[in-house]
């Protein structure tokens, strides 16, 4: 078994995606508007499909490193069991999303291809 990364501050950017499905979209979709609103953070759509590299529903929640030690524990506390994938912003997707992916809850296989990898 694979153990799972947990996610630690050594980036400057993140993206935060909550996974979810159509029995918790509306427990997400309130996570998401009140992780923005708690810590002034821009929070994308809500999609309900599968999109760019994530094969789930999801949302996601950019933030800085200065974000971060309020932000995960938060997240983590109040996640009630979804899956959020944690990941730099370096410009380098690929890495983004593997070598600088961590996660709060159980790991999620990603759709890697789009990166060409």
């Amino acid at each position: 078994m694979t153990e799972i990364k947990r996610p630690i501050n050594i980036h400057n950017h993140y993206h935060a995606h909550v996974y979810f499905d159509s029995q918790t979209l509306q427990f997400a979709s309130d996570l998401c508007i009140k992780a923005g609103e708690l810590f002034d953070l821009k929070v994308g759509r809500i999609h309900q499909k599968p999109v760019g590299p994530h094969p789930k529903w999801s949302c996601q929640i950019s933030f800085s490193d200065k974000d971060f030690d309020q932000l995960i524990p938060w997240l983590s506390d109040n996640r009630d069991g979804l899956t959020v994938l944690v990941h730099a912003q370096t410009g380098e997707n690929l890495k983004d999303h593997t070598e600088y992916a961590y996660w709060l809850g159980d790991n999620v296989q990603l759709n890697l291809s789009i990166f060409g990898g």
